[in-house]
């Protein structure tokens, strides 16, 4: 459903561009030409300069609709709002640009068109949050509200009713739950009625949001209340079971005009796989270079104080499956694995006299920084598990083999949150599938950061 009020903010964000835009391409002109840098040609006159605002408004409005710019809903984010914003600005800089060299425009400079991109990209965005801000201020005192329905009334619908009694900068209120057959469990809930009645629910509670959050036992339900809905101007959401699908990514995308849903993709992919590669590699080899004493200083101790050799090397299956063989320094005996693999135990008699104390302070990890310089792991990921071990995950464990889908990593968001060592896999494995779905570089370095001060040390490990 078309909202006036929708209508009008997206009318008020396109007057807002196109002032931002025109005075950023004004202030460009100053900067450029207030001898902060050098000019190597006649300075063209502010008039020429003036002239073409109009087409800076014209273009802006333009590119900005092209990004998308101009969709508004509730649950939008300020992620996706910068996103936008940052498409918008190439485009309009290739439109005056283009337009320009078309029309022979007088004013051309590469200088002053370089700043107006930042100027317009920062007083854009900035005029985008404040009005943003306004309205959530107003919002959280109960200003502009909307209101919801929730179909369902188990976890999921009580998550959901949580999360927008939470956001309250979304202005939406939940009325109530509808529900084919309440229960005793759910007396606690506002349950308004069926599904078949939510017709007649929609204009007596003024609805303009339905939340399906059923089970994924209950899924095919959706299209009951689709055909319910058929004759009503609402927005309908489906709020996914995110416990029983663990590991999906859900991304969207279309062939041939038929909607594609991704349910398992990795998301290291395009540019986000230089990225993390380069981390990798700047990172670890900074590591080896700054911990090359302590990498010393722990060889020395191994060699002194059992026989054997300093490495200890142990295959392990990283991305897609694919085995490599992982570093670590040794802190067993040569025969500790004589009778077959075993996992450590505490007080376990197959540690050296140090080999205790390294794996307690994760020093025998170190040398997995070298299975990164070679490209078998990254930094940050989930941990590598023997092929051993991992066929008896995949049957007792589902979505194991879902954390396959990034390179295997020296430390990962479940050891930093404790879940290593003798721990729960399960829940280990929830942390890992967590990190796959949300990952991107900055979460990346907030693991580290969390694994210097947090992680090092720790009691589960024998």
């Amino acid at each position: 459903m078309i909202k006036r009020r929708s209508q009008t903010l997206a009318a008020w964000f396109c007057l807002g561009d196109a002032i931002a835009c025109a005075l950023a391409w004004l202030a460009a002109y100053d900067v450029r030409f207030s001898g902060l840098f050098p000019v190597t040609k006649e300075q063209p006159p502010f008039e020429l300069c003036v002239n073409d605002v109009p087409l800076v408004i014209v273009s802006a409005i333009v590119a900005f609709w092209l990004a998308k710019n101009y969709e508004i809903h509730r649950l939008r984010r300020v992620r996706e709002e910068l996103w936008a914003v940052v498409k918008g600005i190439p485009l309009l800089v290739l439109l005056v640009t283009g337009v320009g060299f078309y029309l022979q425009d007088q004013y051309v400079s590469r200088g002053a068109m370089t700043i107006f991109a930042g100027l317009a990209l920062v007083a854009v965005f900035v005029f985008r949050r404040l009005t943003w801000w306004c309205i959530y201020w107003l919002r959280r005192r109960g200003y502009d509200p909307t209101f919801s329905v929730i179909v369902g009334t188990g976890r999921v619908a009580r998550k959901t009713a949580a999360a927008l009694r939470s956001t309250t900068w979304m202005g939406i209120r939940n009325v109530g739950f509808v529900e084919v057959n309440p229960t005793r469990w759910s007396s606690d809930l506002d349950i308004l009625g069926t599904i078949s009645s939510l017709p007649t629910l929609i204009p007596k509670y003024k609805i303009s949001h339905i939340f399906i959050a059923l089970p994924m036992n209950r899924s095919h339900e959706a299209r009951r209340i689709f055909e319910v809905l058929s004759e009503s101007f609402v927005e309908v959401r489906m709020v996914a079971d995110v416990p029983n699908m663990s590991g999906f990514t859900l991304t969207t995308t279309f062939l041939e005009g038929m909607p594609i849903i991704g349910l398992r993709e990795s998301p290291h992919f395009g540019a986000n796989i230089i990225i993390k590669r380069a981390m990798d590699i700047v990172i670890s080899f900074l590591a080896l270079f700054f911990l090359s004493p302590v990498l010393l200083l722990v060889a020395l101790a191994i060699k002194f104080t059992s026989r054997g050799p300093i490495f200890f090397r142990q295959e392990r299956c990283g991305l897609n499956g694919k085995s490599f063989m992982m570093l670590k320094f040794r802190s067993m005996y040569t025969d500790a694995e004589a009778g077959g693999p075993q996992m450590a135990r505490k007080d376990d008699n197959r540690n050296t006299p140090i080999g205790s104390f390294l794996r307690k302070t994760s020093l025998d990890e170190l040398p997995q920084f070298i299975n990164v310089l070679l490209g078998e792991m990254s930094v940050v990921g989930p941990r590598p598990e023997r092929p051993v071990y991992i066929k008896q995950f995949t049957k007792t464990i589902p979505n194991y083999m879902a954390r396959h889908v990034v390179k295997c990593g020296i430390t990962g968001w479940a050891q930093v949150n404790g879940w290593r060592g003798r721990t729960s896999i399960r829940r280990r494995i929830q942390f890992d599938l967590y990190y796959i779905v949300h990952w991107n570089p900055l979460f990346d370095l907030h693991i580290m950061w969390m694994t210097i001060w947090h992680g090092l040390i720790h009691r589960n490990a024998y």
